[in-house]
């Protein structure tokens, strides 16, 4: 048996990452916090219950960062004897946290638009201004994550540019629900607040779908695909199974059968070309390989395992 595993980034490498996480999720706090306050004066000042609620929703923002650092922390750690594979999945499970409290926020704005306590009461030229200042910020800051999300590749990152990006669009609702409200047509206000809920939920959905393939060891490849590449390295006459994990750190294991008289060393060349096409290929970094001596009893008995039931 040769089994080869690609370890994939260093220690060094990854730490460098998780503390530029950090604190891009730091600076997102101390803006929230910020926001929250602003929007709670306002708030009160004017009367407005939708404003109150874009402030508890900056709240829960603010509680989401606090999530997401601790994600972060943890997901950095390196691999132990109780996590070979390492932490990765808690940046995975922050991303359904997010989702989940995106979904629950969009439910609670779409029942406060048909709440008659919601309605906006007065207006003031200073209140507006702060609003539309906070407004740029929140947008500015969403810009921001989703470039560092993409330069570090951070699903973290990635999901709370997501989250700010629906506290723009809460912003702008509840701007314009106020305004409309203070000029005598309320149900814009509704309507404003049903559309950004629904913006929301499809957010949420996105998050959703990119988290729930990584908890639950969802494939990284076809392993149809795989198993075409690997049958054309020189030395294979089989591939035999093929199992695929996606995730941050993506992993495979691959088995293959070869000639029963080639040496050890033959072995293991075929084994490390077969990492290096799959590391080419596909968005995988650790790959294992299996190698067995090819029998024809055993082609008979053992039907390759490539059903993707992986």
């Amino acid at each position: 048996m040769i089994d080869n595993r690609e370890r994939g980034p260093t220690r060094e490498a990854i730490s460098d990452r998780d503390r530029q996480v950090g604190r891009i999720l730091w600076i997102e706090g101390g803006f929230n916090a910020a926001a929250v306050a602003a929007k709670v004066v306002v708030g009160i000042s004017t009367g407005s219950a939708a404003i109150i609620g874009d402030a508890i929703h900056s709240l829960a923002d603010l509680a989401n960062n606090g999530v997401a650092l601790i994600a972060n922390r943890l997901s950095a750690r390196p691999p132990d004897s109780g996590h070979p594979y390492g932490h990765r999945k808690y940046e995975s499970l922050a991303v359904f946290g997010a989702a989940t409290l995106l979904s629950v926020l969009a439910l609670e704005i779409a029942l406060r638009a048909f709440d008659p306590s919601s309605a906006t009461v007065t207006q003031s030229p200073w209140s507006l201004a702060m609003m539309l200042i906070l407004l740029c910020g929140n947008a500015t800051l969403a810009g921001w994550q989703s470039f560092w999300a993409r330069r570090l590749q951070s699903d973290i990152l990635a999901a709370d540019a997501r989250h700010t990006l629906s506290d723009v669009m809460t912003t702008v609702a509840v701007i314009a629900g106020w305004q409309f409200g203070a000029r005598g047509y309320p149900w814009l206000d509704t309507a404003t607040a049903i559309a950004v809920s629904a913006l929301i939920l499809t957010l949420a959905y996105g998050l959703f779908r990119r988290a729930i393939p990584i908890l639950v060891d969802g494939r990284a490849a076809a392993p149809e695909e795989v198993a075409a590449v690997v049958n054309q390295v020189a030395g294979v006459k089989q591939t035999r199974r093929v199992r695929s994990r996606s995730g941050p750190s993506a992993s495979a294991d691959i088995v293959v059968s070869v000639d029963p008289e080639i040496s050890a060393i033959a072995a293991h060349e075929i084994a490390d070309e077969i990492e290096r096409v799959i590391r080419d290929q596909f968005p995988i970094g650790d790959v294992s390989v299996h190698v067995e001596p090819e029998s024809s009893a055993d082609i008979e008995s053992r039907p390759p395992d490539l059903s993707g039931h992986d």
